[in-house]
């Protein structure tokens, strides 16, 4: 194996691998956005990018969460040398952040922070040769990264990096032009350089029928739901025989958002924003029975109950409550002993991961913290399983110290089985891992291949997809599907492009990144 030499990389740390080399030159000489699939070494790439620019000034790296900024602290410590790392977010005082902006040669940070703290004039980006934007696909609308971006010299190197860009290619392009990336560096599994570095990642498809308690359930919840929907086509808000979704009631509400906007102050509107919020809570209702379980529907329906115990508000709550179809949903729930049959298919897929081999590690991604407290507890009654719960700061959820604390626990062998949700998804290097579990298939292309990508970093991995039969599951796991499609389409035609010489996501607003 042949390692990196150069004088600010500690020696032997960093192999020589021709694709990053590559990647590398190409972001000397231009704002890059590099795209790499996970576990290739994104931020090796980075870090070698860094140890050039260090002698011409401070180098900024942003991460959208704390958990990913405390891991590239670790990293750009341990394969710099001479060089103070430091670490900020926004629960620091501004005059302590100001503080390590001065200190320190390398500064990792959460964007919101810096963003705040460059509006308020606590600092500038004068002294930084080199600008980091991790997970960049987040780089549009009204993200920090989009705030901290102007605040950069023209002169100012600006690299992002992201396994998973999307499928839309106007999103890639607004990305470029808010970050002043002016080229696109792809690489895929395919690549030749890239190839003999590629552990394969085996997706596993599980299908579970719904027990007969959960479909009377739902039987239920979706008799509610055609009662206030034909309401809402009685006053005109929904068209007949419309395919009922969150999505469509989503732009429903909207529209009568706006409607109350221009002043519309009538009767059928107010009547279709109650109607609009009780279906919105049905539905939600009804894909927790079908893809979730009793457990997680029964919490939900407690939450719904307390609000319609409320003075104020809780309207639509009191109407959902009223219904004789919820007095036979809530009987069911309280009588019924069965679980969602994806719960035993969890639990036997751990059990055999951690007896498959000593050191064994499984991630397990549910969309739902309540899903997570239950898998969790009933994951704990597997013998040999160390569980851990993995979960954001909202809501009385994990501080940051406590999810570092948790990951280090994890990759250290104290936890050999995570619980998670979304929080864990992204850029987060646990390399240890066997297998990945999904409760359920989530519908964004870039979430999907950050859950898979948990797994297949250091060796061969197995991911397991549960998927509930004739569900919201199937929905949103065909939705992934061909959005992944289309992103590695697409991004295989911009590569194509790019390497001659022609881009049309960079040709289109030429002038205004040349502005940059």
């Amino acid at each position: 194996m042949t390692f990196v030499s150069h004088p600010r990389i500690v020696p032997d740390t960093v192999e020589e691998r021709r694709y990053q080399t590559a990647m590398v030159q190409g972001c000397l000489k231009n704002n890059t956005l590099v795209i790499l699939p996970t576990g290739l070494g994104k931020t090796v790439v980075a870090v070698r990018v860094a140890a050039e620019y260090l002698s011409a000034g401070k180098i900024l790296v942003l991460a959208p969460t704390k958990p990913l900024v405390d891991q590239h602290r670790g990293s750009f410590s341990e394969m710099l040398v001479g060089v103070k790392v430091g670490e900020m977010n926004g629960n620091m005082k501004p005059e302590t952040r100001s503080g390590i902006i001065d200190k320190c040669d390398v500064v990792v940070s959460t964007p919101q922070s810096v963003a705040n703290d460059l509006e308020a004039g606590r600092y500038d980006l004068e002294r930084f040769s080199l600008v980091i934007y991790d997970e960049a696909h987040r780089g549009v609308g009204n993200y920090a990264y989009v705030k901290v971006a102007p605040f950069c010299r023209k002169e100012t190197r600006c690299v992002g990096m992201t396994a998973s860009p999307g499928s839309d290619t106007s999103k890639i392009e607004q990305v470029c032009i808010n970050l002043r990336l002016r080229r696109i560096d792809i690489r895929s599994d395919e690549d030749p350089d890239v190839s003999p570095y590629i552990h394969y990642t085996f997706v596993n498809r599980i299908e579970v029928n719904i027990p007969q308690d959960i479909q009377d359930i739902t039987a239920l919840l979706r008799s509610m739901l055609d009662h206030f929907v034909s309401e809402m086509v009685g006053l005109n808000l929904v068209r007949p025989g419309w395919q009922v979704s969150t999505s469509y009631m989503l732009t429903i509400g909207q529209n009568l958002q706006m409607r109350l906007a221009r002043g519309e102050k009538t009767a059928i509107v107010y009547r279709g924003l109650a109607l609009h919020s009780i279906c919105i809570k049905l539905l939600h209702a009804i894909g927790l029975a079908e893809t979730q379980g009793v457990t997680p529907l029964r919490v939900y329906l407690e939450k719904v109950e307390a609000e319609a115990d409320q003075k104020e508000g809780g309207k639509s709550s009191r109407e959902i409550v009223r219904r004789p179809e919820y007095v036979g949903v809530r009987t069911i729930v309280d009588r019924t002993n069965v679980e969602h049959p994806k719960v035993s298919r969890v639990l036997s897929l751990v059990s055999r991961v951690i007896d498959g081999g000593r050191g064994s590690k499984v991630i397990v991604f549910a969309q739902y913290r309540d899903t997570c407290e239950m898998l969790t507890q009933k994951l704990s009654s597997v013998p040999g399983a160390r569980v851990g719960m993995l979960v954001g700061q909202s809501n009385g959820g994990l501080k940051q110290k406590e999810q570092v604390a948790l990951l280090d626990g994890f990759r250290h062998g104290d936890y050999n089985v995570i619980v998670s949700t979304s929080v864990g998804e992204e850029g987060l290097d646990v390399s240890s891992t066997d297998a990945v579990v999904f409760y359920e298939p989530v519908s964004s292309e870039i979430r999907t291949i950050q859950r898979r990508g948990r797994t297949g970093r250091k060796n061969d991995g197995e991911v397991y997809v549960l998927v509930a039969k004739n569900t919201l599951d199937e929905v949103l796991e065909r939705s992934s599907a061909e959005k992944e499609r289309a992103m590695r389409e697409r991004l295989e035609r911009l590569s194509d492009e790019l390497s001659r010489g022609s881009s049309p996501v960079l040709k289109k607003n030429q002038t205004r990144l040349d502005g940059f």
